[in-house]
């Protein structure tokens, strides 16, 4: 897989956590707005023959869904929605994500575009998929958490420092080296993957 694709199909998350770090609390509708357009430019942009990704399609309802709220809302709610909404966006889509591991893991979207057709049913091709997949939503879970705690402690500016940027830029550093390795070493007979 493609660790870079990846990160793309992640692009709205981390352009509205950017956003809704910098813009004033009243532009967490515009923040949540232009990450939407990013998730439904990144569904137009897909092939034609494949589906949808999954990501993709969390991504637009979530961010639709603040965006209505950001621009509808009052000034006081906005604020509240810019604070706990911005922070906690990453643990509503690291949820949704893992509700959807024993459904259709989204890594396995991803994959099947670079693993022939006759392995998508494999018992490997499968395990590979789900453990990618849950430590991707656990992962995306424990960001949003480190996001709400740096919110609810900005007043201490180190430790908003450390759970607001450097927890989150080290989560994901550890996840794309994790997606980049796991897969080769299932293939190569590493972390309980013998053949099929």
């Amino acid at each position: 897989m493609k660790v870079s694709v990846l990160v793309l199909n992640f692009l709205p998350l981390i352009v509205f956590s950017l956003l809704a770090r910098v813009l004033p609390s009243n532009g967490i509708g515009v923040a949540a707005l232009v990450a939407a357009v990013l998730a439904l430019g990144a569904l137009l942009l897909s092939r034609p023959i494949l589906p949808p990704k999954i990501i993709s399609v969390l991504s637009l309802v979530v961010f639709a869904v603040i965006a209505a709220l950001g621009l509808t809302l009052g000034r006081q709610d906005d604020a509240r929605l810019a604070t706990w909404g911005g922070a906690g966006v990453g643990v509503v889509l690291g949820l949704l994500i893992l509700a959807l591991v024993p459904v259709m893991p989204f890594t396995e979207q991803f994959a099947r575009e670079q693993v022939p057709r006759s392995a998508w049913g494999s018992p490997t091709f499968r395990r590979v998929n789900r453990v990618l997949s849950t430590a991707w939503g656990v992962a995306i879970v424990a960001l949003g958490v480190s996001r709400i705690v740096a919110a609810s402690l900005e007043r201490f500016h180190a430790v908003e420092v450390i759970f607001g940027l450097i927890l989150p830029v080290w989560i994901i550093v550890q996840m794309l080296r994790f997606t980049k390795s796991y897969p080769e070493r299932v293939a190569h007979g590493g972390a309980g993957g013998g053949p099929d």
